[in-house]
């Protein structure tokens, strides 16, 4: 039961922690300074939302999205949804492909390059089909959250940071909702594929309450480190640069990796997603057969750059999620008067 929990409590964390939010860049969008409660009710809301989806998913035995979303967002809107879903892993995708070219120029490769070395890595996960994906995660997780709170505790402690001098200020709390509601809606395509291999409910409170805490702690220890950093923040397209400007070498290197990892672990999320949407229209067709057409519809558009697709992609997927978002947290109340 524990060790199932886990697994999904990875999946969710590598679904979440991409390009947009492993870099900062994603956190700087909607946070900044007076959003300690808006962090706090980020835990909150998206915790609520993992367990329903998750117990949707379950009671369903799904393995596409689509009975999920009906039962949450109601047959009229479904299609219309199930479209955004599509649009809203296609684009991701497109920015995690970009996110790994930008990343990989820490070590003197070009940006075509980074590119190319995703797709490949991407098409040979596959391979594996969805347990590929299940495996990695629960190798690389672990380490890229050690490492990634290790850095910013270790910022903090150098510039001899307050993790609360901020806390007074709260004006920001208003960005829990579509932050939540931005990462809400991939999660329902890749937990919607998964619902039947859930064995218990006690997996779910696992996998949800544990991501939920594991994400809010790193938020917040993030965001502080960027508001202290803010006005260096235009100069850099992945704000985790700024913050390792003044360590060594080996710790830009070491963390790039970790950034390259945490996107590829979000772009393989993405794309489980849209295979396993698509695999009811062409059932004799491999995944990484799938995943391979896909990856060429997507190279011209990475051509936009990383920090373009973020600033204005995140914000208006997270407006128009809110409604999911809503339904989702509402849930648990209108279900029972049924």
């Amino acid at each position: 039961m524990l060790k199932s929990g886990l697994k999904w409590m990875f999946l969710i964390i590598g679904t979440t922690i991409g390009a947009g939010y492993a870099s900062g860049r994603e956190i700087w969008e909607f946070f900044g300074h007076g959003s300690g409660l808006a962090i706090v009710l980020f835990i909150l809301f998206f915790t609520i939302s993992c367990t329903v989806i998750m117990y949707i998913s379950h009671q369903f035995q799904t393995e596409e999205y689509r009975p999920v979303l009906r039962t949450i967002v109601g047959g009229r809107l479904t299609a219309v949804y199930d479209g955004m879903i599509f649009l809203y892993l296609y684009t991701t995708t497109v920015v995690m492909l970009s996110g790994s070219g930008a990343s990989v120029q820490s070590f003197q490769l070009s940006y075509g390059w980074g590119i190319i070395i995703m797709c490949i890595a991407l098409i040979l996960l596959f391979i594996r089909d969805i347990n590929g994906l299940l495996e990695i995660n629960q190798i690389i997780l672990p380490v890229l959250i050690i490492g990634l709170i290790a850095v910013l505790l270790q910022f903090i402690r150098d510039e001899q940071l307050e993790l609360f001098s901020h806390w007074h200020e709260q004006d920001n709390w208003h960005a829990a909702f579509p932050f939540t509601a931005l990462n809400i809606l991939p999660l329902i395509a890749v937990l919607g594929a998964i619902g039947s291999k859930i064995k218990s409910k006690q997996e779910i409170w696992i996998a949800c309450i544990g991501s939920g805490l594991v994400l809010g702690i790193i938020t917040y220890i993030y965001n502080n480190s960027l508001i202290q950093i803010a006005d260096e923040l235009l100069v850099y397209e992945i704000p985790l640069f700024a913050i390792l400007n003044s360590y060594s070498l080996n710790m830009l290197i070491f963390m790039s990796f970790l950034l390259w990892f945490a996107i590829y672990t979000t772009a393989a999320a993405g794309l489980l997603g849209i295979v396993t949407r698509l695999k009811g229209y062409f059932k004799n067709v491999p995944l990484w057969l799938m995943t391979s057409c896909l990856l060429i519809t997507m190279l011209p558009l990475t051509a936009i750059g990383f920090s373009t697709l973020i600033g204005f992609l995140y914000p208006l997927y997270g407006i128009l999620n809110l409604y999911v978002l809503i339904r989702l947290l509402l849930y648990p109340l209108w279900n029972t008067t049924k």
